[in-house]
């Protein structure tokens, strides 16, 4: 095994907490992890982990390692990056984060669309609501759901995003019509906890930001199960658009309170600041830029 193995999985090691973690998100065994651990050891002839049941932490050789092996993977990575900016047919590697909802919904066609195009190029597709920090653990681009406050990063628009408020016509007419986004406090609500607000729902008034807490009988960290509940009336919802476009069609639910829905969200693809820019991440930005001008075209929302 080659030394520069041994030290992603040390620096792994050491920036998740632990074997058992590095492990997951490597895809690897902790058994392995610990085997490469123990043979970069070995190679530079001194202990870099302090181990125990509870925790682990760095030796003095390990501190100075842990710093020089980050700048090895970095210059690894730039060597890596220069050498794919001058290749004509884009190659390698990408890996790309985007939230669980894209994933699980049609964006996923379009980036399976993409990989049919460059065979040349395979993909780690991660699929999580978290922000994801793109140089520290090593991801190409991230697409993301933000107003985009993050300078530090490029990014590019892919779309424009919305968000709904929505129950069935049976449960608006049992507890009346909201006019105001207040009035939801006292009514059954269905709650995303794998969004950031969770149950204070975030709402724009004459400019102003405001949220309004909720409470009801169902929880759940997906949004189309929460679309689910909305459509046997278990409560009013709130989710992307595109979760609920073909029941917003239908007149199975009904939009309300949409003239105080944030307006500033929008879809973005996100990348790190770099000097050459890889050709496969260069094509695979195109590609989606070109798939989302072509859904919206198509009259598809997001």
């Amino acid at each position: 095994m080659d030394t520069i193995t041994r030290m992603r999985a040390f620096v792994a090691v050491v920036e998740s907490g632990g074997f058992s973690a590095a492990a997951r998100g490597a895809g690897r065994s902790k058994a392995l992890m610990s085997k490469y651990v123990a043979e970069l050891e070995e190679e530079l002839g001194a202990r870099l982990l302090n181990r125990n049941t509870r925790q682990l932490s760095l030796t003095e050789a390990g501190e100075a390692a842990y710093e020089e092996s980050q700048e090895v993977l970095r210059r690894m990575t730039a060597l890596r990056e220069a050498i794919e900016a001058t290749a004509t047919t884009p190659r390698g590697r990408l890996r790309i984060s985007m939230p669980r909802t894209f994933g699980d919904g049609d964006l996923s066609r379009g980036v399976m669309q993409f990989l049919t195009l460059y065979p040349d190029i395979r993909m780690e597709l991660s699929l999580e609501d978290r922000f994801v920090d793109l140089v520290t653990e090593g991801f190409d681009a991230a697409v993301r759901v933000s107003a985009l406050a993050d300078s530090s990063l490029i990014a590019r628009k892919l779309a424009e995003f919305r968000v709904v408020v929505c129950a069935t016509p049976e449960l608006i007419a049992a507890h009346g019509r909201p006019e105001h986004p207040s009035e939801l406090a006292g009514l059954p609500c269905v709650i995303d906890t794998n969004v950031r607000f969770r149950a204070n729902w975030p709402f724009s008034e004459a400019g102003a930001r405001f949220s309004v807490p909720v409470t009801g009988r169902v929880e759940a960290s997906s949004p189309y199960a929460i679309a689910a509940a909305a459509r046997v009336g278990l409560g009013f919802c709130r989710v992307p658009r595109m979760v609920v476009a073909e029941d917003l069609a239908s007149g199975r639910l009904v939009e309300i309170l949409g003239d105080y829905e944030p307006t500033e969200l929008g879809i973005f693809i996100v990348y790190a600041h770099r000097d050459r820019m890889p050709a496969k991440l260069r094509v695979f930005i195109d590609h989606l830029v070109a798939w989302f001008d072509a859904e919206r075209k198509a009259g598809k929302t997001c």
